[in-house]
């Protein structure tokens, strides 16, 4: 039944309506607040390059922020026009998207989406059952992100190029803006920062001195305080004093990542 893919449709809009994915996040932003679901440029870029496909949430983002049919972006073989949410499930809409798509199909495809219904329906019904144990929460008091990295509060993490951890996260503790989530491994950077603390991070290729960021030395990821001395030699520093600090030099790999705009810890 799909016929192409959310990727190469992504790169059809933007090529299309001249977009790059950094006008499709500010794009977003809108609908981000509105529905309470976060995407940050690492994911959007992994969507793009086909690396990871959007979950339900996040292609409902993006069909509302480029006024697509979520079917189409999925690949799908039909109509790229939208239905406004307004008309959907109504008496109005005697024809629901779903509904369309079925009746485009042969009756051995037609067979195929019936199962797959009743696989989602039994799961999804089977996903109520909470345990008596379960702490109830308020779905409109959190938002679903991805943790896209590992770094190390310690002595160094490689990056793990198919990370993409699905995280729950209390709305009231996510920044406004931010690029993409990392998970700290290690206890380098405490108290401020512990281990399995989540980072959020904002993408540059510069941080200030005295500034907390994210670098790659060498190939492997830290989470450090940016440092300089009196020679004018840069170096990394760890908050606890059981760690030495990290010198650099010109035979060093280095790449800065990005800069921590605020840490988020599970209570």
């Amino acid at each position: 039944m799909e016929r192409s893919s959310t990727s190469e449709r992504l790169k059809q809009l933007m090529s299309e309506r001249n977009l790059r994915q950094v006008d499709i996040l500010e794009k977003s932003k809108p609908f981000q607040k509105q529905l309470g679901v976060k995407m940050g440029r690492s994911a959007l870029s992994q969507y793009v390059t086909g690396k990871s496909k959007p979950d339900d949430k996040k292609l409902y983002l993006l069909s509302k922020t480029l006024d697509v049919s979520e079917a189409w972006l999925m690949g799908y073989d039909v109509d790229i026009k939208r239905v406004p949410d307004e008309e959907r499930g109504t008496t109005q809409n005697k024809h629901p998207e779903i509904l369309t798509i079925y009746n485009q199909l042969e009756e051995p495809k037609q067979e195929k989406v019936l199962d797959y219904a009743k696989e989602q329906l039994e799961e999804q019904n089977s996903s109520k059952i909470v345990s008596i144990f379960d702490k109830t929460k308020n779905d409109e008091d959190y938002i679903t992100d991805y943790v896209e990295g590992l770094v190390a509060a310690g002595h160094g993490t490689f990056q793990e190029d198919n990370l993409h951890m699905e995280v729950r996260l209390r709305t009231e503790d996510v920044p406004e803006e931010y690029d993409t989530i990392a998970k700290v491994a290690g206890d380098s950077m405490e108290p401020m920062i512990e281990d399995n603390d989540l980072l959020f991070i904002k993408v540059t290729s510069q941080v200030d001195i005295n500034d907390i960021g994210i670098f790659q030395i060498n190939g492997k990821n830290f989470v450090k305080k940016l440092k300089r001395d009196y020679n004018g030699g840069w170096y990394l520093q760890s908050l606890n004093n059981s760690y030495e600090e990290i010198h650099l030099t010109e035979n060093d790999d280095i790449r800065t990542i990005g800069e921590v705009v605020s840490v988020y810890r599970e209570k």
